[in-house]
């Protein structure tokens, strides 16, 4: 009778300490065994075509590619790739973003270990692993209105501070096609005035601190 073979996993994060307390964690694990790291986006695509993991762990904010788009790259090669999504991004956006692309799990980086581990082993069963604030996360998401690429584009700009003007010399549209694009974002978002659009946007991840250029 023939041993079963360990849950191959590849992780991707480009926090390097974090990386490598996982690795170190989950090698010791006697039916687990990590096949490959990687720091950015497409680093795991590339080690994904490499060591085809059983499970894939990783982080949805990193250099090169976000995690969505690795995401959506894995799948797009392999329908059934098993991935988990460990990050610290827990707002409805971010959810609804990474579970559309294909994700099998998700999982706030404060996780127990014991609760990695259980997920780790339920994805690569072909179970979800979803919690429930993180279910309701996505619930919630569901009920809004998405909005467009461009949209995202302007509320980035209002984050940063411009005017309706400013943008549309940046954008090279009229001023009053701003002003319409901005209404727009009021109300999908539920929104009362343009600073609480900018919260309610990050506090969902659906624009990003890091995103936010506050030069002038």
């Amino acid at each position: 009778m023939s041993e079963t073979q360990p849950i191959k996993i590849l992780i991707a994060d480009d926090h390097l300490i974090l990386r490598y307390g996982l690795v170190a964690f989950i090698d010791q694990q006697p039916d687990m065994r990590v096949v490959g790291e990687a720091s950015n986006g497409q680093e795991v695509v590339e080690l994904f075509r490499q060591h085809r993991p059983d499970v894939t762990l990783m982080d949805l904010r990193m250099p090169g590619a976000s995690g969505v788009q690795a995401i959506t790259a894995i799948r797009a090669e392999d329908p059934g790739a098993r991935v988990i999504v460990l990050t610290i991004h827990k707002g409805d956006e971010a959810v609804y973003q990474a579970i559309r692309a294909g994700a099998r799990g998700y999982l706030l980086k404060d996780v127990p270990f014991e609760e990695l581990l259980a997920a780790i082993r339920a994805v690569h069963e072909g179970q979800q692993r979803i919690p429930s604030e993180i279910a309701s996360k996505m619930a919630e998401r569901i009920r809004h209105d998405e909005l467009t690429p461009r949209e995202v584009e302007v509320l980035k700009m209002v984050a940063s501070g411009l005017a309706n003007k400013e943008i549309a010399d940046r954008l090279r549209v009229a001023e009053g096609t701003v002003k319409h694009y901005v209404v727009v974002i009021l109300s999908k978002l539920g929104a009362r005035d343009r600073t609480h659009a900018v919260s309610l946007a990050i506090d969902r991840n659906i624009i990003d601190i890091d995103d936010v250029d506050l030069r002038r």
